[in-house]
């Protein structure tokens, strides 16, 4: 059984980023803009043991590696950003390839949707566009063959593992699923393992996906399907500015005037409760859970907080998942954590100065122990041996 986090390349800087939102841009840019808005509200999130660190660093990479394998994660799930062959932020995943460190396994999850300014309230001004009419799965797929190729690239029955987090962006998704298997094909691969990403736009039954030709379905929290109605006095609050939003986007309007700051506050033991709940997935589905949420410091305004400070409730949640694959075949006994470092989504295994390791610990628990002091022995071995 393998616990994998998403992970996010954006803590280093790029051209386009100093373009669109400021030079020296990275994920810490977000995340120290973040400040309490109501009582008890946990903002900023400060890192503690690996600190402020650039992915452009090798020995950034190796160290989070090496945290991962401590506490029974067993492999990153990189975000990947193609646009028609124009890349963002892949530099960390093509350094690690290159480089062969840090021995540890990984995946990649094409976030496939169009950049914009949302973040800023401004959905209307688009940054970079994915242009699906003219998308060439093979290019694709040519580009991605090395990291497929990779040994400590993670394979289910001996094929690459590949998430894509918008299936609904495609005008013809069967085409493009039977074109990416035929890319896989042409590049001498055993096939390549498919799966949907049932994101917050995902609005399809299980068994309606995986008719689209998909080999299995992962779950993405927190899903908007999952959410209950929020804490009373965040409603009554927020209600006359939620208002003034909505007019704004009905009148077309975001143009001329910002949106007012708004948080939609939920209960994480309540979202818990209801996801535990529910019943187990018809088709081969891989579950996800957070231990946390907050995107407040990313969004002026419309951010969503589910705020957890307590790793048991987090660790109840991984326990109810891993029962929910455990009878899978063994390479597809796959629980996802979202994630290993969104730090400005107030989502992150990482430690900070406020949790220390307590999250990570309640991985181990659950998926590290007796293997994770043994992981973390065969990392440093092979550390040795590659020299």
């Amino acid at each position: 059984m393998k616990a994998i986090a998403f992970y996010l390349p954006q803590f280093h800087p790029i051209p386009e980023n100093d373009r669109w939102w400021g030079p020296g841009f990275t994920e810490w840019t977000n995340v120290a803009k973040g400040r309490p808005l109501f009582e008890g509200h946990y903002q900023p999130h400060i890192p503690a043991d690996l600190g402020f660190y650039d992915l452009r660093l090798g020995e950034t990479r190796i160290a989070q590696a090496k945290m991962a394998a401590q506490y029974g994660v067993e492999g990153f799930c990189y975000y990947h950003y193609w646009f028609n062959g124009q890349l963002l932020l892949e530099k960390p995943a093509e350094a690690m390839v290159a480089e062969g460190q840090p021995d540890f396994p990984f995946c990649y999850c094409w976030a496939n949707e169009t950049w914009s300014r949302r973040w800023d309230g401004q959905e209307h001004e688009i940054l970079i566009t994915q242009d699906f009419a003219r998308y060439d799965p093979s290019a694709h797929f040519e580009y991605l063959s090395s990291s497929f190729r990779d040994r400590r690239y993670i394979r289910i029955s001996g094929k690459p593992l590949f998430l894509v987090y918008r299936i609904d962006q495609f005008p013809d998704i069967c085409s493009t699923v039977k074109a990416w298997r035929e890319a896989a094909a042409a590049l001498g691969l055993p096939g390549i393992y498919l799966c949907a990403v049932r994101s917050h736009m995902h609005s399809l039954s299980d068994i309606e996906t995986i008719a689209l030709g998909f080999d299995a379905i992962v779950g993405f929290e927190p899903h908007s399907r999952v959410l209950l109605r929020q804490k009373t006095w965040a409603c009554i609050r927020y209600l006359l500015p939620r208002s003034f939003n909505y007019l704004l986007r009905r009148l077309g309007l975001g143009r001329y005037f910002h949106e007012r700051p708004v948080l939609h506050v939920f209960d994480y033991s309540k979202f818990v409760r209801k996801v535990m709940r529910a019943g187990k997935s018809a088709v081969r589905f891989f579950p996800c859970v957070i231990p946390s949420w907050d995107n407040s410091a990313r969004r002026r305004s419309g951010a969503t907080v589910i705020q957890n400070d307590d790793p048991v409730l987090f660790e109840a949640w991984l326990r109810n998942c891993a029962e929910r694959v455990k009878d899978n075949p063994k390479d597809e006994q796959l629980v996802f954590i979202n994630a290993w470092n969104e730090w400005a989504e107030g989502c992150h295994l990482e430690p900070d100065l406020r949790h220390g390791n307590r999250f990570l610990e309640a991985v181990a628990r659950v998926f590290g122990t007796p293997h994770a002091s043994q992981d973390l022995q065969d990392y440093a071995d092979r550390r040795e041996h590659h020299g």
